[in-house]
C-alpha cells in the first residue's frame, strides 16, 4: 500500500492555455516550438511527487494507514492460526467428546476466517476510497494552479513527463521549478490532516511496544 500517489497525473497536469491575466511568479517565457507556432512546456512527475508538500503530506499519511492495516490484518491472522493449531491438536489427541463438538468447532473456525476476509475487504476498500479522494483533491489542486499560471504564460500545451513516456525533451521547456515554487507557496498542510499524521505514528508506535 506504500506510494500510493504514484497514480496517472498527467491528466492532472495537462492543461490548454488561458486567456492573458495576471499570475504570481514571472519567468521568461519559453521560445514557440515548430512552425505552428505551438507553445509548449512540461513538468516532472517525478519531482513533483517528490517536492510538492502535498503530496509529501498525504502519501505519509497514507504510508501509516497502510501499515496500520496491515498490522491489524496480521494480528488477526496469527491469532487466527493459532485457534486452528488448537483445534487440530486437540483433534488429534482425541479431545473431542463428539462430531458434534467438532463439527461446531470447525464451523466457528470457519466464520472467523470468513470474518477476517471481511474485515481485510473492508479496510482496504476505505483505505482506496479515501486514497481516491486525496488523489482527486491534489489533481484539483494542480490543475487550479495551472489555470492561473497558465493565464500569463500562455502555452498551448503543458505535458507530464514521468518515467520513459517523454523519450525526449529539451530541457528550456521544463517549468517544473516554477510549478513547484507556485503549488507549494499556495499550499497549506490542514490542521485535521497534521492531526491525523500525528496520532497515526503514535497509534503505530505504541503497537510496536
Amino acid at each position: 500500500m506504500k506510494k500510493i500517489f504514484l497514480m496517472a497525473l498527467c491528466i492532472g497536469l495537462m492543461t490548454s492555455c488561458g486567456k492573458q491575466g495576471d499570475c504570481e511568479e514571472t519567468v521568461a517565457d519559453a521560445p514557440a516550438t515548430g512552425e505552428t507556432g505551438l507553445r509548449i512546456a512540461y513538468v516532472e512527475i517525478d519531482t513533483l511527487m517528490a517536492q510538492y508538500q502535498f503530496c509529501k503530506d498525504y502519501t505519509e499519511l497514507a504510508n501509516v494507514e497502510g501499515e496500520n492495516i496491515q498490522r491489524t490484518l496480521a494480528g488477526k491472522q496469527r491469532t487466527l492460526e493459532q485457534h486452528a493449531t488448537a483445534m487440530q491438536k486437540k483433534y488429534e489427541s482425541n479431545g473431542f467428546t463428539s462430531q458434534e463438538e467438532l463439527t461446531r468447532a470447525q464451523q466457528s473456525l470457519q466464520a472467523e476466517q470468513q470474518a477476517l476476509q471481511e474485515l481485510s475487504e473492508r479496510l482496504q476498500a476505505s483505505f482506496l476510497e479515501e486514497q481516491n479522494k486525496y488523489n482527486e483533491e491534489m489533481r484539483d489542486s494542480i490543475q487550479k494552479f495551472l489555470k492561473e499560471y497558465n493565464k500569463a504564460k500562455k502555452f498551448d500545451f503543458i505535458m507530464a513527463k514521468a518515467g520513459d513516456n517523454m523519450l525526449l525533451a529539451n530541457p528550456k521547456y521544463d517549468i517544473t521549478a516554477e510549478v513547484l515554487k507556485g503549488l507549494n507557496k499556495r499550499y497549506k498542510t490542514k490542521p485535521e490532516v497534521a492531526e491525523k499524521i500525528k496520532k497515526s505514528e503514535k497509534k503505530a508506535e505504541e503497537k510496536k511496544k
